[in-house]
């Protein structure tokens, strides 16, 4: 993956304050939280240290499913996922930029600009 394929942003919470606050975005927005994984909660788990560590999985069926319809395969990058990082102190947010994913199953117009939704989603939750 090149650089410009991902998206990173600081957050001025801690990772576990990120991620409450990205649920409660998702909520207002009316966007399917699908889950939360904890990479450096199940490290702890079997004796491994791992930066504190989570993924958030959310999408909304109604965006989605068109992008999944046209193009199958765009499921396996389909709910959408952020990760929700430590990095010595700084919180970061880090996802695939949405024009890699279209390029990457070759979508424009509606279909892409569904994937973009995910850029104000995520700027509201490293809102102060």
């Amino acid at each position: 993956m090149k650089d410009d394929d991902l998206v990173t942003k600081l957050s001025p919470r801690s990772v576990e304050d990120t991620v409450a606050r990205f649920s409660e975005v998702l909520a207002a927005k009316g966007v399917k939280l699908f889950a939360v994984i904890d990479h450096s909660g199940e490290a702890a788990r079997v004796g491994l240290d791992l930066r504190d560590t989570k993924v958030v999985i959310f999408g909304a069926p109604r965006a989605g499913t068109p992008v999944m319809q046209a193009v199958p395969v765009a499921a396996l990058d389909l709910p959408l996922k952020v990760l929700v990082w430590d990095d010595e102190g700084q919180t970061r947010l880090t996802y695939t930029a949405p024009a890699a994913l279209a390029a990457r199953y070759g979508l424009g117009g509606d279909l892409a600009s569904r994937l973009a939704a995910i850029d104000p989603l995520t700027d509201a939750v490293v809102s102060a």
